[in-house]
């Protein structure tokens, strides 16, 4: 519990001592990749903090150039394992509540996130906004479940990052995280020391699908991903 609470601290230090001043930098410069950059290396340590050793395989399967990243997830330390692994910047899609976090928001949207109320019909305006994005050449991580795991096994995917694929023609790359869920649980937020494994799955080119057949891709894409898996987070 102690190691939670030092992260703890140390993630809202972070953000009250240095993000303001990474924000104002991004603003002057309006380049967001030195905010991201320092971003990043401020989650490695988190993770080290934590007890959490990441390791990253299959790095050498993502395209250049904008793709959405497909993962599953089961746990809050996902994000500090995925996003860190990625060579480059990419944006997500983050609850909307996220965005009413001084400071912190104006950091999210500088970086491209995308805000989504969950309990509101607003999909076409995310899809577009995504769309935009992947089109400037923005690459996009996707949790396709929509929520956490409750038991570290891989649920069935949504139809939105597909769609933005698909309009976008864009790749998709798979991303197995595996090992998440045991770090910290759903529902807790104690820390458990230990190794998480973010693998990278050959990318689909998703440019050859259409919206009538989108849920080929879906299908494919969550079979890549499961077979990925460990057996105890694949589908039962």
């Amino acid at each position: 519990m102690i190691r939670t609470l030092f992260v703890v601290i140390y993630l809202a230090a972070a953000v009250i001592l240095c993000l303001p001043w990474l924000v104002l930098w991004t603003v002057m410069r309006r380049n967001p990749d030195f905010m991201y950059g320092v971003a990043m290396k401020a989650a490695r340590l988190g993770n080290r903090i934590a007890g959490v050793r990441v390791r990253v395989e299959g790095v050498e399967k993502i395209p250049a150039g904008a793709c959405i990243f497909v993962a599953n997830h089961t746990s809050n330390v996902d994000p500090f394992a995925l996003f860190p692994a990625i060579p480059r910047r990419v944006a997500t899609v983050a609850k909307k509540s996220l965005f009413r976090i001084p400071i912190f928001a104006a950091g999210m949207r500088l970086a491209n996130f995308i805000p989504v109320d969950r309990a509101a019909r607003e999909g076409t305006a995310v899809v577009e906004a995504a769309v935009r994005d992947l089109k400037h050449g923005v690459s996009l991580i996707i949790f396709s479940e929509g929520t956490r795991s409750p038991d570290g096994r891989l649920r069935p995917f949504k139809r939105g990052a597909f769609t933005m694929a698909i309009e976008a023609g864009v790749p998709i790359v798979p991303v197995a995280i595996i090992g998440a869920h045991k770090r910290m649980l759903r529902g807790q937020w104690r820390l458990h020391p230990g190794e998480v494994t973010v693998q990278f799955v050959p990318a689909v080119d998703a440019s050859r699908y259409t919206m009538d057949s989108r849920a080929d891709l879906i299908s494919r894409v969550e079979s890549l991903v499961a077979t990925a898996l460990p057996p105890d987070q694949r589908p039962e």
